[in-house]
């Protein structure tokens, strides 16, 4: 398969999961008496996953994700030249979701009273972020650290899974179970990340619509996620010398 399809592939499953992620977090999670709250968003994140994985898991690796993408390339599990061009269309596919979102959000109560209704802020569109822009007001630091824990974990239960001496069949439910729990964990922190490009989607939107402060703190949901896969991929490397020996 040509590393243009392959991308391709890739633009598609990283639309998908903003659009499922974040959309579900947009246009359902606080809807009053019947809003799917945390839960419902973590679901969501994780089922996008899992559902991609089986769509074009056998295309381009379902990866979704740069820093996938950087610690499977740490752990000796892709090609390093193909990493620009799946950086690339991941992060488009991210950004066009986060305007489709907005688009659709703008019209949500306006034709009938008494529904939710969408208001634009520095929070809106799921944005991650510390400080003011976490969910419960936690800081920088403890965002950072808990980003890169959390793409760490992922990303070694994504070599784990992947590992050719594991079980591949159910890899997309373990994967997306995965995904599940780590937002579980830290939608209180960041509304988490562990994907650069779905944290610069919304962003992007916002800071084009004249809110500009996710965009400011989405430096640490590109530096943190990628510490964390890289040093992932370091660590599972270990194992597989071990195997070898």
């Amino acid at each position: 398969m040509s590393l243009m399809k392959r991308s391709v592939a890739e633009f598609i499953g990283t639309f998908w999961l903003v659009l499922g992620g974040c959309g579900a977090a947009v246009f359902a999670a606080g809807v009053p008496d019947v809003g799917i709250g945390y839960l419902g968003v973590s679901f969501a994140f994780g089922l996008t996953v899992l559902t991609m994985a089986y769509a074009i898991g056998h295309i381009s690796g379902c990866h979704l994700n740069p820093a996938v993408t950087v610690g499977l390339t740490v752990g000796g599990r892709f090609k390093a030249a193909d990493l620009p061009m799946y950086v690339i269309a991941q992060t488009l596919g991210a950004i066009v979701a986060a305007f489709l979102i907005l688009y659709v959000a703008s019209d949500m109560g306006v034709h009938k009273e008494g529904q939710a209704t969408f208001e634009l802020a520095a929070n809106s569109l799921a944005v991650n972020g510390y400080g003011e822009l976490s969910p419960q007001g936690y800081g920088m630091i403890t965002g950072f650290v808990t980003e890169i824990v959390m793409t760490l974990m992922f990303l070694f239960i994504i070599l784990g899974v992947t590992d050719k001496r594991g079980t591949a069949v159910a890899g997309g439910l373990a994967i997306g179970l995965a995904l599940t729990l780590i937002h579980l964990i830290s939608i209180p922190v960041t509304n988490t990340s562990v994907n650069p490009a779905r944290s610069t989607g919304p962003a992007l939107a916002l800071a084009f619509s004249g809110e500009g402060k996710a965009m400011a703190q989405l430096w640490l949901f590109w530096v943190a996620p990628i510490i964390g896969a890289a040093l992932a991929g370091l660590i599972y490397r270990l194992f597989e010398t071990d195997a070898t020996t």
